[in-house]
């Protein structure tokens, strides 16, 4: 068709890279398009279409005659009046015979107005102005099967017609006419097969929203896929997605009853928790953001609704033995979700939107802003997904090991855990790490095929002793690379992974169920498997029935009158911290979770036990602060130097029982 053209190949090269694609697989197709098509027949001799002007017999071909329809839209209203076919009087009352040359020509490419077309010239620059106001085309989207035909001759045209101007070039509007996007995309697949009346594999779209409801199908679609790859709208996760909605609606609900007796802390006040999620609801909003940007629905419903209802699981079951949630950042979660989610589906999120008793419709809300300073800490979430992560599998490790052994006689079920921590990778796996860094592809986030990692590896000599565990080693480092990126190349874990485990020790006895869960560095440990396995990023666990620590028995009472609470017998560990101890407290009396408990102990123990007790019972105690640490001493229960007793007492604020 363009066949002896110079300009053609190299103008629409530019033009395929100057606009936005959304896949590579988009710009393959168009780029091995233009091999064979530039040799293509522009005529027919028969069927419908537009004579061409030097010669009568021919027909300008269908595809070439029809890709620049749009910048006709621009335009259309003023002449056809809003009416399909023309029949009713436009703007201007302009007939077919006055669009000539001359006038499409003023209205495509400025200049001076035809003075000979009879249109008046108000008309011609309103029609110009129009053009002007909607051109160049923004977005173009279609079917993957039209882009080695109908979508590449919509650019061929597009560049014989308007040409990129240059820097040199005097124009009135100097900018690029070419289209600034293209988003081809795949064909609709129903429960993973082809959609076929014959079959019955068929759903129409009134039979989606019967069945689904009109935002369970919208939801249904957007995770049904992006790209070019055929999107599979399945019953199954229809019917998920719908419950998910239901669910958020419901929790919603259940929020705004209970908000009363949440905690309620200023921004200033927040805590690590509250701030790590605060930089999940953050993340949140940027990821989803760049997926709409980029028209990729399945990952903007994947950052905005499902992982942001993870990290909203995660804040609320990690502040259960922390004080609860925070009300002012589950306010905050609930409209950012409603605003990430109404795109797709609007019907819920306006029911959210009224719930939480925010004005006006959400319709007419703003894109949400970034909380706080607007920081993501990435160090933090990934800390917290860790902790969630190595805790799980500790979960089944442990069921593994009860289902194996308890069927043995001699079997005693474990109730304390050791965990066992490394700060460092041994001598030969830095070698590895550093082999691996240099051939780390950034862009892509992936490491070489295991052959050519082997053929670099293999004359290392400080890992000839170790060669067998080289490449399993290799793997494990692939496997956390799509979670980690390039850290999980590093020689050390971005946080303090011993750290943030004896943080949250008491989450981990509450997750497994046991007693009580130590953080030890792996050089403690007697087992050369273990030295051996434990690497950063990887713990290993051990479970016990005897516990690991010296230890001596206490009774903690309650000595508020009335309070539904009474005394317990319980267990004190050397090197326990008050939190670890309150959380004990709180798991053995049945205090709920968000309720704050403090404790205390007798000024004088060997008197206080003997007293009769009193109303005011606080004049014989004092507060142990939180920051203070358990201790035996000459099998004596100290904080600090003074000597605890058999006794301890702890207080809840009965208002809130």
């Amino acid at each position: 068709m363009f066949a002896g053209v110079d300009w053609s190949m190299e103008l629409m090269l530019q033009c395929i890279t100057y606009m936005y694609r959304y896949s590579t697989e988009t710009t393959h197709n168009f780029e091995s398009t233009l091999d064979w098509l530039h040799e293509h027949a522009c005529s027919r001799q028969y069927g419908l279409g537009t004579k061409i002007p030097w010669d009568q017999q021919y027909l300008i071909e269908s595809l070439s005659d029809s890709t620049i329809y749009m910048a006709y839209y621009t335009v259309c209203h003023l002449l056809q009046g809003g009416v399909l076919d023309g029949s009713q009087p436009a703007k201007y009352g302009i007939r077919p015979e006055q669009l000539t040359t001359a006038v499409w020509n003023y209205v495509f490419f400025g200049g001076t107005p035809p003075q000979d077309s009879g249109i008046p010239e108000e008309a011609l620059q309103d029609l110009r102005r129009e053009f002007l106001y909607w051109y160049p085309l923004d977005l173009r989207v279609s079917g993957k099967d039209l882009v080695p035909n109908h979508l590449t001759y919509f650019l061929y045209n597009h560049v014989a017609i308007w040409p990129k101007p240059t820097r040199e070039e005097s124009t009135t509007d100097n900018r690029c006419w070419w289209p600034k996007a293209v988003r081809s995309n795949g064909h609709l697949l129903l429960n993973s097969e082809k959609m076929s009346k014959s079959t019955g594999n068929f759903l129409t779209m009134v039979q989606a929203v019967e069945r689904f409801s009109a935002d369970g199908t919208r939801l249904a679609l957007a995770d049904a896929g992006d790209t070019q790859e055929d999107a599979n709208f399945v019953f199954s996760m229809a019917d998920a997605g719908l419950l998910r909605l239901y669910s958020q609606i419901e929790w919603t609900k259940e929020m705004m009853d209970v908000k009363g007796t949440l905690r309620n802390s200023p921004q200033s006040d927040y805590t690590y928790l509250d701030r790590v999620f605060e930089s999940e609801i953050n993340n949140a909003i940027k990821l989803t953001n760049q997926s709409y940007s980029h028209m990729l629905f399945r990952e903007a419903m994947k950052a905005g609704f499902y992982d942001l209802q993870s990290a909203r699981d995660r804040y609320r079951d990690l502040t259960v033995v922390g004080g609860g949630m925070n009300w002012d950042l589950v306010n905050k979660f609930i409209k950012v979700q409603a605003l990430l989610l109404a795109p797709i589906c609007p019907h819920t999120c306006e029911q959210i939107w009224e719930l939480i008793e925010e004005t006006g419709s959400i319709m007419q809300a703003r894109w949400p802003a970034l909380l706080g300073d607007g920081t993501v800490n990435e160090v933090a979430i990934e800390a917290v997904h860790h902790l969630i992560k190595v805790t799980h599998e500790f979960r089944v490790r442990l069921k593994k090991m009860l289902e194996m052994k308890a069927k043995s006689a001699t079997f005693k079920k474990p109730s304390y855990g050791i965990v066992y921590v490394a700060q460092r990778y041994p001598d030969w796996q830095v070698v590895i790490l550093k082999m691996l860094r240099s051939l780390y592809d950034e862009e892509n986030n992936s490491l070489p095929p295991n052959d050519e990692i082997l053929g670099h590896l293999k004359n290392e000599e400080s890992l000839k002793k170790v060669f067998k565990k080289v490449m399993p080693f290799v793997q494990h480092i692939k496997r956390m690379l799509p979670e980690g990126r390039a850290s999980a190349l590093e020689e050390v874990t971005r946080f303090n992974e011993k750290e943030v485990l004896e943080n949250f020790s008491t989450y981990i006895v509450r997750a497994l169920e046991l007693e009580e869960v130590w953080i030890e560095d792996v050089e403690k440990s007697t087992d050369k498997k273990i030295k051996e396995d434990c690497i950063p990023g990887k713990p290993m666990s051990v479970f016990v029935s005897e516990p690991q620590k010296p230890f001596c028995k206490v009774t903690a009472s309650n000595p508020q009158v009335g309070s539904g609470y009474f005394s317990y017998p319980m267990t004190v560990y050397d090197g326990d911290t008050v939190a670890r101890v309150i959380d004990r407290i709180k798991r053995r009396a049945g205090v709920a979770g968000s309720l704050p408990v403090t404790l205390w102990m007798h000024k004088d123990p060997e008197v206080s036990t003997r007293r009769i007790p009193s109303l005011d019972y606080q004049q014989n105690l004092c507060e142990v602060p939180q920051s203070d640490v358990f201790s035996l001493k000459e099998d004596k229960l100290r904080i600090g130097s003074k000597i605890v007793g058999d006794q301890l007492l702890y207080t809840v604020p009965l208002s809130e029982t």
